[in-house]
């Protein structure tokens, strides 16, 4: 199984200025396994980008990784606390 967590930071890490700050919490629902992407409130610009495209960009890929399970990724980012 890919690991979709070890993908997000890959991506995620080169992106940030507080990469302590950035945490990835897996919760499971009914349809998806869920990738809740926390950074540092100073960082979320970045991931996010202009327009969006980052965060767009990012989840292209990780919504593109099959996996065995029937479940799709879902990434979702918060602006941490």
């Amino acid at each position: 199984m890919p690991d979709i967590k070890e993908l997000i930071l890959t991506m995620v890490m080169p992106l940030v200025e507080h990469q302590d700050d950035v945490n990835i919490e897996v919760k499971e629902t009914d349809e998806f396994m869920e990738y809740h992407l926390s950074v540092n409130p100073e960082d979320v610009g970045r991931i996010i980008g202009k327009q969006g495209r980052v965060a767009r960009s990012i989840r292209t890929i990780v919504y593109s990784v099959r996996t065995k399970q029937a479940k799709r990724a879902r990434l979702l980012i918060e602006g941490g606390e």
